[in-house]
């Protein structure tokens, strides 16, 4: 699916759940055309499509659930979509789950550039580092994935793009736009205030966007709960240059952005400071025979984890990462469709340690080297052909070649000496003498094809064979003592983790179909598609013992195991009213279940969404803008018992919104969870801050209650 958005003077309508946004633009590629005016005061608008079809719906902006204007995650503009849902982690920090399969199986381009989460805990995943308020665009594909957007992922891409510069009309001309705006939600006492401003000539754009928010710990549904460690702040800082000629757009940006704490609810750990400094470039440029879009970036992370005051204790841990790579992409129009074909290097380095702590015989007296040099460089190349065989049949058909590299230098337990360390001496000793250096040849190939029989009707069937090599995390990560292998955990269990060398990458073989059937004026439509995914080696764990005050935890091993999923998702809206007293009267809503087992065993996978819902009726009357959403799933009973997953009840809740639009000012005011329900996310792990404080039994981390959120955005 894709949802677009075209730069924005109101960023309320990015943030929010609270307001249905007219779509005003006619062609939501238009932004894409380096020649094109961009108008600053345009609202966002969405587009969905699906996993291996070019057609698209248009939506309103309302119909991206929990954007509300106090949030500051970006991965919840994708939220209640057809294939996604969000895992839960901190106030800035979702990590996307696409078809079932998340995190480093989803590949995630930030305004070009390819980023890792620098953290054991992927305290700091891609998406955290891009504020709602700055993104133009967001594409999320599942399953079949294009080659050019794909490489080392098996479950999709997501695509960000941040607003384009913009200019004035013609020469001679000068523009100075800007747009503020600022929100609260009453649950967690969260506030955001964001901005950005412009000015431009024809041929010069200089333009400055930031952001601020901060939220106190949220409280549960029903007779209010506080739901401890939910707390962050982030800053956020942009500067875009922006250069264009006649064929030729040239586009440099750099920015900060600062996080001085993010609690995790479903984590030992908290971050404690996250520092990020990161340059791009990027070259599009039009020939006669074909346009050439080229990208260089580089991103450097500083990242601190401890324990922040909700879980007590200390444990410093610090993680470096440098992330830097190019992109070039040539597209070339060939007889009834075109050509493209591109190279990439994406290179990560890591160092990840964890200074002694002084007075203790446990964290000390040396430092901790869990990675010691890691590096992993990724070189790909693709070929991709898009043709139209008639005015019904189409398709696209790609390869893709890329190699992995990694390697890593040698570790160091805390001490030497002392059964304490035992378990981390023999691991160390044992990592260290082995060669860590690994080389993974990863293959790729799509295949799809679209029919159109009739202006109602539309079908396309996907095929894709997608690689994804071991992270630096999975292959390297040794220590064997049950501290060090609680603090390697992204998975919101709270149990321990340790690599394996030996990973081999994983394989999946998927196929999609959807069956789309719309009026041909857009008055309904309904898509389904079903789905399945088979992945040789996929990357899973073994448990291997347990730990804990009553072996409530466990420690597990990465491991390469087959696996089975399948799906489908159900998409739908309806036109019920258009003009006359009562305005515009739209609903859509949206069907989606993913099922998954490991082949050997049968049993279930981690953190797979159960059956959910979503239905939003929209009401647009002039200015005036209201919509009532339903978020809907079903209890989770299957579930993992390696990793001792809690299981969930089922859950619905109500969420109200309305805004008004006047010119340079616009108002939005909306309540979520309406009714105050108690719910626990399928996808949210335990509740481990509360678990620390107050002993067992470990719980499910329970979702927010009810909030009242207002927003304000003055655009000029």
């Amino acid at each position: 699916m894709k949802i677009h958005f075209e730069r924005a003077a109101s960023l309320a309508a990015l943030l929010t759940t609270l307001a249905p946004l007219p779509a005003l633009a006619a062609d939501p590629l238009a932004c894409a055309d380096p020649a094109a005016e961009i108008t600053p005061t345009k609202l966002p608008v969405v587009v969905v499509t699906g996993r291996s079809e070019p057609a698209a719906a248009t939506l309103s902006a309302d119909d991206i659930a929990e954007a509300g204007i106090a949030s500051p995650d970006s991965a919840r503009l994708l939220a209640g979509q057809p294939g996604v849902s969000l895992k839960t982690g901190g106030a800035i920090s979702s990590l996307p789950v696409l078809n079932g399969l998340a995190d480093d199986r989803v590949r995630i381009l930030v305004d070009g550039m390819s980023l890792t989460a620098a953290c054991p805990n992927h305290m700091n995943p891609p998406l955290s580092y891009v504020a709602p308020g700055r993104i133009q665009s967001i594409e999320a594909i599942a399953g079949v994935t294009p080659v050019s957007l794909g490489g080392d992922s098996i479950g999709g891409t997501i695509v960000v793009e941040p607003a384009a510069p913009v200019f004035a009309a013609g020469p001679g001309e000068e523009i100075v736009t800007g747009r503020v705006s600022t929100s609260y939600r009453s649950n967690g006492d969260g506030i955001t205030v964001s901005g950005d401003t412009t000015v431009a000539t024809d041929r010069l754009s200089v333009g400055y966007a930031g952001s601020w928010s901060r939220t106190l710990d949220y409280e549960g549904g029903g007779p209010n709960r506080t739901v401890r460690a939910t707390e962050s702040e982030n800053y956020d800082h942009n500067l875009t240059f922006g250069i264009r000629a006649a064929d030729t757009l040239i586009t440099l940006r750099g920015g900060l952005q600062y996080t001085p704490y993010e609690a995790f609810p479903n984590q030992r750990m908290d971050l404690t400071d996250n520092e990020s400094q990161y340059a791009n470039a990027r070259l599009q440029r039009d020939f006669d025979w074909g346009g050439v879009d080229l990208r260089l970036y580089w991103q450097h992370v500083e990242h601190e984890m401890d324990m922040l005051e909700d879980k007590g204790g200390a444990m410093p841990m610090n993680t470096r990462t440098t992330d830097l790579g190019y992109s070039l992409a040539v597209d070339i129009p060939v007889t009834d469709g075109s050509l493209k074909f591109g190279s990439e290097l994406h290179s990560l380095t890591l160092d990840d340690w964890w200074p002694p702590l002084a007075g203790s015989m446990m964290m000390g007296p040396n430092t901790f080297w869990n990675i010691n040099n890691g590096t992993r460089t990724r070189i790909g190349h693709f070929v991709e052909w898009d043709t139209r065989w008639s005015e019904a049949w189409s398709a696209q058909f790609g390869l893709r070649n890329d190699i992995v590299l990694m390697d890593t230098g040698n570790v160091q337990p805390y001490s030497t000496m002392g059964m304490m360390h035992a378990a981390d001496i023999a691991a160390a000793a044992a990592f260290n003498a082995r060669d860590h250096e690994r080389t993974d040849v990863n293959f790729d190939a799509t295949a799809m094809i679209r029919f159109e029989p009739g202006p109602v009707t539309a079908y396309s069937l996907g095929f894709a064979r997608k690689t994804r090599s071991p992270s630096l995390y999975e292959r390297y990560t040794w220590g064997r003592g049950d501290m060090a292998l609680a603090m390697v955990n992204w998975f919101g269990d709270a149990n321990g983790y340790v690599g394996d060398i030996d990973l081999d990458p994983e394989v999946a073989y998927t196929a999609g179909v959807t069956a789309d059937w719309h009026a041909p004026n857009g008055a309904w439509r309904v898509k389904v598609t079903p789905y399945v995914t088979y992945v040789e080696d996929f990357i899973d764990a073994d448990p291997f013992g347990t730990f804990g005050p009553a072996n409530e935890f466990v420690q597990l091993k990465f491991a390469n195991h087959d696996a089975l999923l399948y799906g489908f998702d159900v998409a739908g809206s309806a036109s019920l009213a258009r003009g006359g007293v009562i305005g515009d009267l739209d609903l859509s809503g949206s069907l989606g279940l993913v099922q998954g087992e490991r082949i050997n065993t049968g049993d279930d996978l981690y953190h797979l969404p159960p059956l959910r819902l979503r239905l939003v009726l929209d009401h647009r009357l002039g200015d005036w803008s209201n919509g009532i959403e339903m978020v809907a799933s079903a209890s989770k009973t299957a579930v993992n018992a390696a990793r001792n997953e809690p299981k969930t009840p089922g859950y619905a809740l109500l969420n109200l919104r309305t805004a008004y639009q006047w010119p340079g000012l616009r108002l939005d005011a909306g309540i979520d969870n309406v009714l105050d329900q108690r719910w626990y996310d399928p996808l949210g792990g335990v509740d481990y801050a509360d678990f620390d404080i107050n002993g067992g039994p470990l719980r499910p981390l329970e979702g927010e209650g009810r909030s009242f959120n207002v927003g304000m955005t003055v655009s000029f």
